[in-house]
This record gives C-alpha cells, sequence and structure tokens, in this order.
C-alpha cells in the first residue's frame, strides 16, 4: 500500500453500465438486502431505495421487523419479505447476484445467523455494514467466516466501516482511527482481507489487492443518519448491474462512493444543505448524475 493514497476517479467506468435496447431486468441484476429489526425498518428502507433507484433490475428486502414486512406505499418496486430461521433455503430460492446486509440490522441471534449463512454463501459480491460488523467485531466466529470467504472468493467482498465501527473491528478508539485513519485503513484491510471502506471526511478505499484511493468530494452535510444505509444499497444496485457489464465490485464500490459524494456536492451547490441535506434527496441526485454520465 502506498503511503499517501491516490486521488479516487472512477465516474468514467459509468458508461459501462449503459443499456443495450434489448436489455432487461435480469440484465440489471437481483439484489438482496438484509436488515430492518424492529425500530430500525427505515435503515433497510433507505437503502432499497437507493438500490431501486440506483438501477437494480430486482431489489428484494429480508426485513426483520414484522411490522415493516408488507408492500411499502412509497416505493411498492420494493420486494419486502419476513426475515425467518430458513437462511439457506431462502437464498437458494431467492439466487441473488449480490447480498447486501448490516442496515438496521440489529444485534440478534436471528441476525448472527443471518450474517453467518450469507457469509457461506458463494462467489457473489457482499456489502457488509452497521451492525454486521459490529458482530464481527464481536465475534471470532464471524470474523472467521468473513476471512475464509475472502480466501475462497477473493475481492468479492467490501465492508464499509465509520470511524466507529473501525474502531470497535480494530480494539483502538474511533479517535485513534481518525488521527492516522490510512494506517487504520491498512490494519482493516489485513484483518478482514475485504475491499474496505473507511468512510468520512475524504473516504479510503482500500483492498488486498488495490493500492489506496481517496475521495475528494463530499461535504459535512453528509453527517446525517441513513447515509451509510444508501451507500450501502447503492453499492449493491451498482455490482449488481456490474455482474453482466464488465464491472467487478472493486470498481463498482469506487464508482459508488465517488457518485455519492459527489451527489451530495451538487445538492449544496444548488442551496440544498449542507444543513438538512438528507438521505433520500441524496439518491435522487446520485440517479440524476449517473445518467447525466452514461
Amino acid at each position: 500500500m502506498t503511503s499517501s493514497p491516490s486521488k479516487l476517479n472512477a465516474l468514467e467506468l459509468i458508461k459501462l453500465l449503459k443499456r443495450d435496447a434489448a436489455e432487461h431486468k435480469g440484465s440489471a441484476g437481483k439484489a438482496l438486502l438484509i436488515g430492518g429489526a424492529p425500530g430500525m425498518a427505515g435503515a433497510l428502507l433507505l437503502a432499497g431505495n437507493a438500490c431501486l433507484h440506483l438501477g437494480a433490475g430486482w431489489t428484494m428486502l429480508e426485513m426483520f421487523d414484522p411490522a415493516s414486512a408488507h408492500a411499502y406505499q412509497d416505493s411498492p418496486e420494493l420486494m419486502i419479505h419476513l426475515a425467518s430461521s430458513e437462511i439457506d433455503s431462502r437464498l437458494v430460492n431467492t439466487q441473488p447476484d449480490v447480498i447486501a446486509i448490516g442496515p438496521g440490522l440489529g444485534k440478534s441471534d436471528l441476525a448472527s445467523a443471518w450474517l453467518m449463512g450469507v457469509l457461506r454463501y458463494p462467489r457473489i459480491p457482499l456489502i457488509i455494514d452497521a451492525d454486521a460488523l459490529n458482530l464481527i467485531a464481536e465475534s471470532i466466529d464471524l470474523l472467521g467466516g468473513l476471512q475464509k470467504r475472502n480466501q475462497q472468493f477473493p475481492g468479492q467482498t467490501v465492508i464499509t466501516p465509520h470511524p466507529g465501527e473501525a474502531a470497535k473491528l480494530l480494539g483502538i478508539s474511533s479517535e485513534d482511527v481518525q488521527a492516522d485513519r490510512l494506517s487504520a485503513l491498512e490494519k482493516l484491510i489485513a484483518m478482514t482481507q475485504s475491499i474496505v471502506v473507511l468512510k468520512g471526511q475524504h473516504t479510503l478505499i482500500g483492498s488486498p489487492r488495490n493500492t489506496a484511493l481517496q475521495c475528494q468530494e463530499g461535504n459535512p452535510g453528509m453527517g446525517a443518519g441513513g447515509m451509510g444505509d444508501v451507500l450501502t444499497g447503492s453499492i449493491a444496485a451498482i455490482a449488481a448491474q456490474g455482474v453482466r457489464h464488465q464491472l467487478n465490485l472493486w470498481k463498482s464500490t469506487n464508482i459508488t462512493v465517488q457518485l455519492h459524494a459527489t451527489a451530495a456536492d451538487s445538492l449544496v451547490s444548488k442551496g440544498i444543505g449542507p444543513i438538512g441535506l438528507t438521505p433520500s434527496e441524496t439518491i435522487i441526485e446520485m440517479r440524476s448524475l449517473l445518467n447525466k454520465l452514461l
């Protein structure tokens, strides 16, 4: 890894997502998003809306909250299913192209079981965020499952910690993470063998196979609850399309991180924020920018 990260410059790759006239939803991929425990269903719905608006062919939610596991009036396109303990059969029946787990997941026994289930699910891109990272930080078995997956299928898992989640994984303080973000990134990569997105001002991205990159875009308006859920759902959408559009998970992640931050900057330039900038507004701006860049 270099001593100084290079500038992230990935938006030109968006052209690879341009669709031929005969393409259909199968060409855009099937994304499965897992989370939304009671009291946190909004996190999974935000991730799902991001996935939907950023172009996944199917967006399916495994919702942990029974009260929210029904058709969502504002986005009826989301396919919402109540998560159960029948994890392996659900994954086999769904046959997703991409899985994302973490938004509003909680730390229940069922959450841990689902996380272990997706860590064992082979080959496809996997995005891990939020409480899924906290569970890994607290479980040697889950960390071992993550490491084993990356040994078997290198380059197919991305983790997206904010400084607090990174600190839990590394057993240090968030202040220590922020004091040397590049070192924290390197340690997270060594520990997990994953693609790592260390969120925060000038988000860092690295992997065992790729040197560190730094996103120059972004603004303080992104410091709002739900922005990370939007990023997770958006990576899932771009990765789902990337399965059939020459984009691996590394490239899909790079595109999404820069697109997310650029959309937030675009909104601020229009007088929308930084104070009061919402994740939902950012989703729509990301969609607009993506289509302009095709």
